[in-house]
């Protein structure tokens, strides 16, 4: 089977994709393309799964780089392959041709960048946490700086756990009213205590109060398909030992 990903008209002509889990080497809970280091998987079928998801996008192995991810809002500029421990941080820009900007997920938002006309491209992992403390507007900013115009950038959020699979708690709704009453509006009432949040919408509102006025989700839940998406709260409800990483790709 080959490797199958999700593109878009908005980030065309260049090349990205966000990668579903079909078409890897992995087996078990992992079967598919789990393309997570930090997962327990094993290494060399891992290295495969990278592998084939760099060909798809005509990348060199080593020049597709991905990031140890720690929910922050800390963006990295890469002109190359990564030497030694991987940056801890949520986001890359770069301006460099021939290098892929990874982001792995596993129903956290995946969300690529593109100015075409200025040659600039970025990538972020925006869970909650790293989207309430500003990783998709640092990752703006970063491509400013690398030339990029905020009113030309253009932003899509990829496979990603929808409002009806993302019951949260009383204490999760209180982090995002604290900082701002108006983010009330992407919780929906659930039993009890219960809510259910937004994510990708909350995404979307970041974006656009950032400037990006091209900016779109997939409209892929992780959660409810677990034929082609991996999902961490699916595998928690599961009892799985462990769940893999998609991987979302984007390159000059």
């Amino acid at each position: 089977m080959t490797v199958e990903l999700i593109a878009t008209e908005n980030l065309a002509p260049l090349g990205h994709g966000f990668f579903t889990r079909r078409g890897g080497a992995s087996s078990g809970v992992f079967q598919g393309l789990n393309c997570g280091k930090g997962s327990s998987d094993q290494a060399e079928i891992v290295r495969i799964n990278r592998t084939r998801a760099a060909a798809a996008l005509h990348l060199a192995p080593e020049a597709l780089l991905t990031l140890n991810q720690v929910h922050s809002a800390d963006v990295v500029h890469v002109t190359g392959p990564l030497e030694g421990p991987l940056p801890r941080a949520d986001a890359m820009v770069t301006a460099t041709a021939g290098v892929g900007i990874g982001i792995l997920t596993a129903d956290c938002q995946p969300v690529l960048f593109a100015d075409a006309g200025a040659g600039v491209i970025g990538g972020a992992h925006a869970g909650w946490k790293g989207a309430l403390e500003g990783v998709l507007e640092a990752t703006i900013d970063a491509m400013i700086a690398l030339g990029a115009r905020r009113g030309q950038i253009t932003a899509v959020i990829g496979p990603t756990i929808s409002q009806r699979n993302y019951e949260v708690g009383p204490e999760f709704y209180d982090n995002f009213v604290d900082q701002d009453p108006d983010h009330a509006r992407f919780f929906a009432n659930g039993q009890g205590d219960r809510m259910h949040f937004d994510l990708p919408a909350f995404g979307l509102y970041r974006l656009r109060r950032a400037g990006v006025l091209r900016a779109e989700w997939t409209r892929h839940c992780t959660y409810a398909d677990p034929a082609r998406f991996y999902s961490y709260r699916r595998s928690v409800h599961l009892r799985e030992a462990d769940y893999g990483r998609l991987i979302s790709v984007i390159r000059l």
